[in-house]
């Protein structure tokens, strides 16, 4: 008698969303600001300011990170809006997950505000700066700039990690000199870190005056080894031509716009987008705090993307995905030719200055210290390391 056959199905395990064993965990901590930056991503969609009120507790973030972040390393950075303007969530926070990592990306307006207890756990401050003080003030209102710097003043002997000035490269009239007073000495800023801003501003002779600018930059760069000229950017991108192993090492050989891979931003209301200039966009959520579901980004690299063939590549690990996704993806054309394109331009252009200063016979050179801070900066794992 013939014996009934049973059939057995191999369950498949279903893929991890966080590629790796790293987290980047942003909470937005509200999405009310107290300025009003005429060039904010998060007013796209009006998100800016449509979540003032958190609708997640500490112990619904435990449960989810119990369940989707056990085991990996967890890198926080409070986000919004203005993230001090909810400086309770992030005492909550701190107090509940000790062992985790804490950066901050604020306006620096009220640094002077926050806890003696809180500027001690960060490890990074991002502070958001556009330039000299008349491009700082043009976007975000009159006496911001001598106002951050005097907060920082106040504030910085009590952080107990770096201070970064994050500055969204929006203004084609921005001066070596501007950027370079940053990380001049006397500044409260341990390093510069720029991204080129996503938006149509490389009409006409932006793109030249930016070279223009990036030449002294990487000039100034080069011309020392006694001490490091501390832009995260040209760091980042001669450790990639030097050593482009260890972009893939950190970051799990995915791009370095982390969105793709392990970069969690967490609205107020406790949901999930890989990309905080795409929270607007319903078909990008992919998980909540509150519901403890994830799954994995919806951004990822395609064929229609034609990073694979650019001399960049290798070092590069793809740009930023929100301009190559609408620029590729979405086939936008106008967005393509008018940002996406010319950022994609600076960076080989970049790419092409570090080759011309012979970065390893420089690198060659550098005493054991400086070496150590080209190859393994801490301040790589808080922000993406290309522009």
């Amino acid at each position: 008698m013939d014996q009934p056959i049973t059939l057995t199905r191999r369950l498949v395990p279903a893929a991890d969303p966080i590629v790796g064993h790293r987290v980047e965990l942003q909470l937005l901590t509200t999405l009310k600001c107290n300025l009003k930056c005429s060039y904010c991503s998060l007013g796209v969609g009006d998100v800016l300011g449509s979540q003032t009120e958190l609708r997640y507790d500490v112990d619904e973030l435990a449960r989810f990170a119990a369940t989707h972040l056990a085991g990996k390393e967890v890198v926080v950075t409070f986000y919004g809006g203005e993230p001090t303007l909810n400086r309770p969530m992030i005492e909550q926070v701190m107090a509940r997950f000790a062992h985790w990592r804490f950066q901050l990306q604020t306006n620096g307006t009220l640094l002077d505000d926050v806890s003696e207890t809180v500027l001690a756990r960060l490890s990074n401050v991002l502070v958001s700066i556009d330039g000299g003080e008349a491009i700082t003030d043009g976007y975000r209102g009159r006496g911001i700039y001598r106002q951050v710097l005097k907060n920082l003043e106040h504030v910085r002997p009590r952080i107990g990690g770096a201070v970064t000035a994050r500055v969204t490269w929006s203004n084609p009239a921005t001066t070596f000199d501007e950027l370079d007073a940053l990380v001049a000495h006397g500044s409260p800023f341990d390093y510069l870190y720029w991204q080129f801003v996503a938006d149509e501003q490389y009409a006409g002779d932006s793109v030249a005056r930016r070279e223009q600018v990036l030449a002294q930059l990487i000039d100034r760069f080069f011309a020392r080894t006694d001490r490091l000229y501390p832009l995260i950017p040209l760091m980042g991108i001669v450790r990639n031509k030097l050593l482009p192993g260890r972009a893939q090492e950190l970051y799990a050989g995915r791009t370095q716009c982390r969105v793709s891979s392990h970069l969690l931003n967490v609205m107020p209301d406790g949901q999930i987008y890989p990309c905080p200039d795409m929270m607007y966009v319903p078909q990008m959520l992919m998980g909540s705090v509150k519901g403890n579901w994830l799954k994995p980004s919806p951004l990822q690299h395609t064929a229609a993307m034609p990073c694979g063939g650019c001399e960049a590549y290798a070092w590069c690990r793809g740009n930023c995905m929100k301009n190559l996704y609408l620029g590729y993806v979405k086939n936008d054309l106008r967005y393509r030719a008018g940002v996406v394109e010319p950022i994609c331009g600076l960076l080989r252009f970049i790419g092409r200055e570090v080759d011309r200063h012979d970065p390893q016979a420089w690198f060659a050179r550098l005493p054991l210290p400086q070496r150590r801070q080209v190859t393994d900066c801490e301040v790589y794992e808080y922000v993406e390391v290309m522009p």
